[in-house]
């Protein structure tokens, strides 16, 4: 039940981002300028949490997505559904903890000086 709704609600924000970044990136055409000025609101330590978010949200949907298809497609799918499900969460984990210093590591550098 849980893995349902978070697929739906990483799918929702990632639709949410995709949204706003075609806005964003569109401004070029209209102005450089405006582009530019919004470009540089992303370069604080709080869109670098963001842009963590948005790869924890975007790797739980693929690796979920993967599961999903596994169910589906193979005939013991459904039996180690659960099996499934926290071998995904693992992974994520995993990946996720690999992810900090990558991701937020210039933010905290930006924040506490390097």
């Amino acid at each position: 039940m849980w893995s349902w709704v978070a697929h739906r609600v990483t799918g929702v924000l990632i639709f949410f981002f995709l949204f706003v970044h075609v806005l964003d990136t569109a401004l070029v055409r209209v102005s450089p300028e405006a582009y530019d000025e919004v470009v540089a609101t992303y370069k604080n330590p709080l869109v670098a949490v963001l842009e963590y978010g948005l790869v924890a949200a975007i790797l739980f949907h693929a690796l979920n997505g993967l599961r999903i298809i596994a169910v589906d497609f193979w005939s013991q799918g459904p039996r180690y559904q659960k099996q499934m499900l926290w071998t995904v969460v693992g992974v994520w984990v995993v990946l996720m903890l690999g992810a900090i210093y990558p991701v937020l590591g210039h933010a905290a550098r930006e924040l506490f000086g390097s």
